[in-house]
């Protein structure tokens, strides 16, 4: 899942080590600037899938810069065992809270946990995923013994010629990548417009970007940010799910080869609804991150970069100066191009 889309403009790398300042809004549901019941006036930041991969090395390396972290899992054993390592590791700025992202209730009750406690969020990375496959791996013989030699996109290929997907798994596919995303974006918005400098920063993959769908109309209206809807995106993720149940994917235009087919779809809701959001709400950045075809869990550790170094590319961009790009794909550290 690592293919380069041209040369493109590298952004500023300089992380910003300010607090934030005020911030006059008026929009109706739009929590009071407050510097909350946390005095130590540390930003606050939230990651949807923190227990593990690279959701974990996100939370490492913002609470080893000062942030205050709150650690979001399913699983809530493993999601607390996460923290409990965080904090024996010496990062202490690190709490967990249960989070289901296909659950809006539980988006709704973070974000009240987050209101009482702290009284602010500065930074939401919506890291939370799946792959909408599953891979018929042989664990008789460890992985990595299999793999020795192999390039990044050998490996790859290892992966896909045993992984298979269903409908089933589509659909939990677009419900936990792309609705689950627009869930706890929904439920933490108002606290996060609350601080002067709001970042967030949605995990995306170069498999959402345009190329991968066969039909213009779908890439001029995913394109066409002017017109493009967060209504009209729901809508896409249900048409896509009919056409995939009735064997229609390549004569309506959506991505009909063998490679996560779903997992494409969502992620290029995903960074639609960027796009959208960064146009509506200009004082947050808002912006999806492509953090490299990463060795975690969910590729069965096939990837070509290690979870800390994909972590590091989300948490440069989530700290980049005020000010800075929003509304921008970022492969890795640079912005590129969302076709």
């Amino acid at each position: 899942m690592h293919w380069q889309a041209g040369p493109v403009p590298k952004p500023k790398q300089h992380i910003a080590a300010c607090l934030p300042s005020g911030l006059e809004h008026s929009e109706p549901g739009v929590m009071e600037r407050s510097s909350g019941p946390d005095p130590s006036g540390k930003r606050v930041a939230v990651v949807a899938g923190g227990n593990k991969g690279i959701g974990l090395e996100v939370c490492r390396q913002l609470a080893s810069r000062g942030v205050m972290v709150i650690l979001t899992a399913r699983d809530e054993k493993r999601g607390s065992e996460a923290v409990e390592m965080l904090h024996e590791s010496g990062l202490p700025d690190v709490q967990f809270h249960r989070l289901d992202v296909s659950d809006p209730s539980g988006a709704a009750r973070l974000a009240e946990f987050i209101k009482e406690k702290f009284g602010r969020l500065d930074i939401l990375i919506n890291n939370a995923g799946v792959l909408g496959a599953t891979a018929e791996i042989d664990t008789t013989v460890p992985i990595q013994e299999v793999l020795v030699g192999k390039s990044a996109m050998e490996r790859l290929q290892w992966l896909l010629q045993r992984s298979t997907e269903s409908y089933e798994e589509a659909e939990e596919c677009l419900k936990i990548n792309y609705f689950g995303t627009k869930y706890v974006t929904e439920a933490l918005l108002p606290i996060l417009l609350s601080t002067s400098d709001g970042r967030l920063i949605n995990v995306s993959s170069n498999y959402g970007l345009l190329r991968y769908f066969s039909g213009e109309n779908l890439k001029q209206e995913l394109s066409d940010v002017e017109n493009l809807t967060v209504e009209r995106l729901d809508e896409m993720s249900e048409l896509f799910l009919k056409d995939y149940k009735n064997g229609q994917l390549k004569s309506n235009g959506w991505p009909h080869d063998s490679e996560y087919l779903a997992y494409k779809v969502s992620k290029a809701l995903i960074n639609g609804y960027t796009r959208i959001m960064s146009k509506k709400y200009l004082e947050l950045r808002i912006n999806s991150v492509h953090p490299g075809y990463c060795k975690t869990d969910i590729n069965f550790d096939t990837g070509e970069y290690t979870a800390e170094d994909g972590a590091s590319c989300i948490v440069s961009v989530a700290l980049l100066p005020e000010g800075g790009p929003t509304g921008v794909f970022f492969f890795r550290t640079e912005e590129a191009p969302f076709v």
